[in-house]
């Protein structure tokens, strides 16, 4: 197993960070402990090469610098929280306003500037664990989470699990961002997506829900056809314009709390198709719209705008200040639970259903 636990670097308190290497089927993965970050996942194309389909970093300093959350686990809430403040039990709990006026992906010092503890590792999995203590970044209650990764059956699964000793709230997810090309290829606007969703969450300047579940139906927002992610864009669209492109939060058709498919994603350079199947209510499309500005990616890779995608599995934006979506509130002693699965298979292009 020695092999498959690597030093990947130093925090400057001293605090070593480690590259865990997965290993399932004919797919590979590596996670660093430093934001319990996707560093590498390498899926075979067409031909059966391996492709590496997620932006990375081949340092820990370049990791540290950047601030896209390139690969890495967020909380203790994912996505934002309009005006950096939201009310629980009657007491007003402020945040850091780390964009703009709002709070973003956990504040300044998220759950994706944290050193992960290994909890246990085998070929194909490993459970990485860390402790928020109360009134981190604002949040009450004292939160113990564990993530597992698994790879395997072609597949990558992230299952999460929290529990608080005081009512919080709580919203995990992961924020790879994929490039089904490879992660050096480029921008993504010709690879297709299409998401299980007839409805999604519109946003005010600043990418905060208005509290309405609006319908897609006649909207640049219907993505429950197969299109190239570039298609229209950059219609001059007011949802489109305010946030840069794709970066709402749409609401998964059906969801029930049980494993449900969300999205659709295929690169036909490598004929690599990506599923995404959650147990949550919400995914967030995000198409890399200010990705300019990172450091070099893996191998020296120029990472730009739009040269990645993520698809975030998440309660809704701004859930603890709208009553009105599925609740974000962990009860103390109570456990948060959930499953994101990225599934990954190379067909034959004339076997797909690109309706």
């Amino acid at each position: 197993m020695e092999q498959n636990r690597t030093a990947f670097g130093r925090m400057p308190d001293g605090t070593q960070v480690d590259k865990l290497t997965l290993r399932g089927g004919t797919m590979s993965c590596e996670i660093i402990t430093y934001g319990g970050a996707v560093r590498s996942l390498m899926v075979p194309d067409r031909d059966g090469n391996p492709v590496d389909v997620v932006l990375g970093f081949d340092t820990l300093d370049d990791y540290r610098a950047q601030d896209k959350y390139i690969g890495a686990l967020v909380g203790r809430y994912a996505n934002r929280i309009g005006g950096a403040k939201f009310t629980l039990n009657g007491v007003e709990y402020p945040l850091a306003a780390n964009n703009g006026e709002n709070a973003l992906h956990g504040g300044l010092a998220g759950f994706d500037k944290q050193v992960w503890t290994v909890e246990a590792q085998t070929d194909n999995s490993v459970t990485l664990s860390l402790t928020s203590p109360d009134g981190q970044e604002g949040y009450p209650g004292t939160l113990k989470v564990r993530v597992t990764y698994t790879l395997g059956c072609g597949a990558l699964s992230i299952d999460y699990r929290a529990v608080s000793d005081r009512d919080t709230v709580c919203n995990l997810t992961n924020h790879c961002y994929f490039n089904l090309s490879g992660h050096d290829s480029g921008s993504v606007e010709s690879q297709d997506i299409r998401l299980n969703a007839s409805r999604y969450t519109p946003i005010v300047p600043g990418s905060i829900p208005t509290g309405e579940i609006a319908p897609v139906d006649g909207t640049f927002m219907d993505l429950r056809h197969v299109q190239p992610i570039g298609a229209c864009i950059d219609e001059d669209f007011d949802q489109l314009a305010m946030a840069g492109g794709w970066d709402h939060n749409w609401v998964i058709d059906g969801w029930d709390g049980k494993l449900r498919p969300a999205a659709w994603a295929w690169s036909p350079d490598t004929c690599i198709v990506m599923e995404t199947f959650t147990t949550m209510p919400g995914v967030q499309f995000y198409a890399g719209n200010y990705l300019d500005g990172c450091p070099a990616g893996k191998g020296g890779a120029p990472y730009g705008k739009r040269c990645g995608f993520c698809l975030e599995t998440q309660f809704f934006p701004d859930t603890p200040n709208w009553p009105e979506f599925p609740s974000c509130v962990l009860r103390a002693g109570e456990e948060y639970h959930s499953t994101t699965i990225y599934r990954f298979s190379a067909p034959d292009p004339r076997e797909l259903d690109l309706s």
